[in-house]
């Protein structure tokens, strides 16, 4: 039986700790199958248990396990900063066209809605409530409050440390043809 992609990327995560945060999403299994052929490329295996074991072994390995993990880094950061250029880029042509982004504006109001709905429910009826309640309410409450950062990173830009990562990813693409 095949070792499951996403659990051999996971496993690889322990030499590439960022690796985690890829594995989620409707890209999970491209971007574990890219992790685990580089993996298996670098060690010079074909089977990714085989391949977590080299890196287990030789500390050069893993050197060079994670200067190629550094490359499919790269191109996932530009693939995403393209993504969010394109969808600005169609905000701004809707506002062009003189009509409003209706979408965005239900999700924004929704996202505030739901935020000030679980504070107000935790100040009024925390006491009243069962911890587990109190848990979950907290749990959405952080969900929302993530939305609302969201729209405000899309609709007002990056944080300079943020636009500083890019502007290094960008040359690294540069420079390396992202490798």
């Amino acid at each position: 039986m095949a070792f499951p992609l996403i659990a051999a990327a996971l496993g690889l995560a322990e030499f590439v700790p960022s690796i985690a945060r890829w594995l989620g999403g409707d890209k999970a299994h491209d971007i574990a199958a890219k992790v685990v052929d580089v993996a298996k490329t670098v060690t010079k295996t074909k089977d990714p248990v085989a391949a977590i074991n080299a890196l287990h072994n030789d500390s050069n390995i893993v050197r060079d396990f994670q200067k190629a993990v550094m490359s499919i880094e790269a191109e996932l950061e530009l693939a995403y900063l393209q993504d969010r250029q394109d969808a600005r880029a169609r905000d701004m042509a809707i506002i062009k066209t003189g009509r409003k982004n209706t979408r965005a504006d239900i999700m924004v109001i929704s996202a505030a809605l739901g935020l000030t709905g679980c504070l107000c429910s935790l100040g009024y009826y925390s006491d009243n409530l069962p911890g587990e309640a109190v848990g979950i309410i907290s749990t959405v409450a952080g969900i929302f409050g993530a939305c609302m950062k969201d729209a405000y990173a899309f609709e007002f830009g990056s944080s300079r440390s943020s636009r500083d990562k890019d502007a290094s990813v960008a040359a690294m693409i540069e420079r390396g043809g992202g490798a």
